[in-house]
Parts: C-alpha cells; structure tokens; sequence
C-alpha cells in the first residue's frame, strides 16, 4: 500500500455525509494494530450503493473504530455483469483464483459440482474474505456475489434467460476464444471452466445441446482449471469488457 493513499476498507453500513461509521472488530485490529493510525488518520470507506468517501477516525479503541465522514470521492458506476462458473480446486489454489477473479473483475462466483470435481468442501466465508481483500487492494467497489456450490446440472437448468455462457472446452472443439469473446455482448455473460482432468464426456455433450452455450478453446497448451479461469476473464475483459476503458484516478 503507498504511504499517501488512506486505507481502503470496504463497509456495508449506508456511506452519506454526517453519517458515523463503527468498523468491525477484524477491521480496527487492522486500523489499530497492523497500520496504527490514530485518531484523525484519514481511512477511504466504500460499497457498490454509496461510492467511496474520504472518513477520518473519530475513536479508536482495541476492538472498535468510529469513523466520520468528509466527503465523497468517488461516486458508484456500473460494472460488468459477467459471472466465473467453476468446480472447486484445492484450497490454495482455490484462494488465489477467488483472489484474482475478483481483481479482474467478475460480479458472481458461482461454484459448481462436476463429476470429476475432486474438492469436497468449500468455506464460503474464507472465500468471501479474499474476495474483500482483493475489492480493498484493486480500488474495485463491489465484492462479487459469492454464492453457494451447486450440482452443474441444477445450475444449467435454472439457467436464466438473455446470459451466453461460453465454456471453455479443453477437448479442442471450441472456437479460439479471441473470435467468441469478440462476438459475446458487454451485458450479461459468464463463463464456466471444469475441474482438473476437464469436463466428463456426457457434461461436454449435454452443454452443446444447449442454445445459450457457446464453446471456447484457451489455445495450444493445457492449463490448469485456475489459469484457465483467469485466462478467459482476462482475454474477454480486454476484447468485450471493461478492460476498454482506461483507469481514471
């Protein structure tokens, strides 16, 4: 973090002027302890509904922090609608693609259960404190949803109406995804990429029989479900997304 920039902490309470704003315990331990500011010291609060606003720390104490509010420094904006469907990986792992998803910008993560997925468990709340973490340090506004693991059959048949979904197909049956990408709308998409050891052959064949699916080849090599993910976020944010527009603060 650059020394002239105020911590960014992402809040849920309601962010207006003559609001105060009381952190959570987790957050003043980090203000206090981690950072020690003091009293005074400016902290940049923020959530997709009310912008970001430039706060100062009105108390501090060991497990509680009031903030006051200055002013506003950025207001909300639109952000791109596009969804990572995933089969969960192995916890490390798992953790950074959260992590770096996040930072290139998807609004859902949803994960989903594959026949060769091999992850039994997920820790939701983990996962969601790495997605905040991330919002903090990439000076994004919004957490992404996080929503709970389903079976990808229940996820496909619920599907909803006017959202391409572009699956990546490590079979090489896919269009290269520099011509789909340039094909699928800024608005609502998502994308979905299978486990380690790739999609079962009766999944690959069930999601070509579904007219909102295209599928999408990530090139000569193999990668891992992790890189994959965050190869086709990165390669429809710079072609379809919001990767056109430049970085204004």
């Amino acid at each position: 973090m650059s020394g002239h920039k105020p911590a960014r902490l992402y809040v849920t309470d309601v962010l207006a002027l003559g609001v105060a704003v009381e952190l959570m315990p987790g957050q003043a331990h980090y203000l206090r302890s981690v950072l020690r500011l003091g009293p005074g010291a400016p902290v940049a609060a923020f959530n997709a509904t009310d912008g970001e606003w430039l706060c100062r720390i009105a108390e501090i104490g060991k497990n509680r922090v009031r903030l006051t509010i200055e002013h506003r420094m950025r207001s909300p904006k639109p952000e791109p609608d596009l969804w990572l469907l995933f089969a969960p990986i192995k916890r490390a792992r798992l953790d950074w693609l959260v992590e770096k998803a996040t930072e290139l910008g998807a609004s859902a993560l949803l994960p989903v259960w594959t026949a060769r997925t091999q992850a039994e468990r997920l820790n939701l709340e983990r996962l969601r404190a790495h997605a905040i973490a991330a919002v903090e340090q990439s000076e994004r506004l919004s957490v992404p949803e996080l929503r709970p693991p389903q079976a990808l059959g229940q996820v496909l048949a619920a599907w909803p109406d006017g959202r391409p979904l572009a699956v990546c197909d490590e079979s090489g049956a896919g269009e290269p995804i520099g011509e789909a990408a340039a094909r699928l709308p800024a608005g609502p998409v998502a994308l979905l990429v299978g486990p380690e050891g790739g999609f079962d052959q009766t999944e690959l064949d069930a999601l070509r029989k579904l007219s909102f699916v295209c599928r999408i080849g990530l090139g000569p090599r193999v990668l891992r479900a992790e890189t994959a993910a965050l190869a086709a976020l990165a390669v429809y944010q710079a072609i379809a997304g919001d990767w056109r527009r430049i970085r204004t603060r």
